[in-house]
């Protein structure tokens, strides 16, 4: 019995299909299977009923399959105390991010802690909230970059607190205010994020705060992506809001669009990197950590008063 067959095994639970399986984790059809038969017939047990279709574990293989996540977590647990213990900041870092977040903060840092940290290889992954918490939980990830706080068993560490700006049309009947407040948000119909972002439950959160009879009839359009909601704004349509750091490369010679602040109590998100393991590459967690406080555009270096949106 080997790490490796007990990780195949792990695969195939998780996608029920073992084509599927080889190719996410890049070996072979015959390899995968290859492995997997030797291990049954090591235990004498079939760990998979074949016969189905997805493939399913057998009543025994449930139990073996669990117990091959404790022991494959505990051997990456084993990694992480020597590396920590060395000093040397190297390996592979995986990092499951949220799509409002990626591709405004991973600019700011990556190269500056490329630089300093050479032998670190850092793989980023956009996700769902849920699944960088499920990707966590199932080793998948190192560590998450979220916005939201979570009950699971993880550890985290805040990394700033982001504001809510409004983006509006030039037309807007709001466009010619110096700030927004927030009941502004109440009669208008605004652009919103597909559901499963956290960013579009955060919106409508802030917009039930002191209204709770108000209901989804004021949404008019979702998205998959901030941009898009940036470019209908820019044709005229209406109003979305937006994390503070994607407006910060926004051009105002180019785009069509009205940024607006709001008024005190300044509506605001807390993003946050999250990990399932206490020792789990701490040297390499510590730089990580400190490398993006020191990246961050100055307004967001100190925390301040608002209204929290969680």
């Amino acid at each position: 019995m080997t790490l490796t067959q007990l990780s195949y095994i792990v695969a195939v639970d998780k996608y029920r299909h073992f084509a599927t399986a080889a190719q996410n984790i890049y070996i072979t059809q015959p390899t995968l299977s290859m492995q997997i038969q030797k291990l049954e017939d090591e235990l004498g047990v079939l760990i998979f009923d074949r016969s189905k279709s997805p493939v399913v574990p057998t009543a025994m293989g449930e139990k073996i399959i669990e117990q091959a996540k404790v022991i494959l977590s505990g051997s990456k647990h084993i990694e992480d105390m020597v590396s920590v213990q060395d000093g040397e900041l190297k390996g592979t870092f995986r990092v499951g991010i949220i799509p409002t977040v990626a591709p405004y903060l991973v600019p700011l840092f990556l190269k500056s802690f490329s630089e300093s940290n050479p032998n670190v290889k850092l793989i980023f992954e956009e996700a769902l909230t849920s699944e960088v918490l499920e990707g966590l939980q199932e080793d998948h990830f190192d560590v998450g970059i979220i916005a939201t706080s979570t009950k699971e068993h993880i550890f985290e560490q805040d990394l700033f607190t982001e504001p809510f700006l409004g983006y509006l049309s030039p037309g807007h009947e709001f466009a010619s205010k110096d700030k927004l407040c927030i009941d502004d948000l109440y009669s208008q119909n605004l652009w919103l994020l597909n559901e499963g972002h956290c960013f579009r439950d955060q919106t409508i959160k802030l917009c039930k705060q002191t209204n709770s009879k108000l209901q989804n009839s004021n949404i008019s359009f979702e998205s998959g992506n901030l941009e898009t909601l940036k470019r209908l704004v820019e044709q005229d349509f209406g109003i979305t809001l937006m994390p503070y750091l994607a407006m910060q490369d926004h051009d105002t010679r180019c785009a069509n669009g009205v940024i607006k602040e709001f008024m005190e109590p300044v509506p605001t998100r807390k993003i946050r990197l999250v990990y399932s393991r206490e020792f789990l590459k701490q040297n390499i967690v510590t730089a990580f950590v400190e490398t993006i406080k020191e990246s961050l555009p100055e307004p967001l270096k100190t925390t301040k008063e608002g209204l929290l949106v969680d």
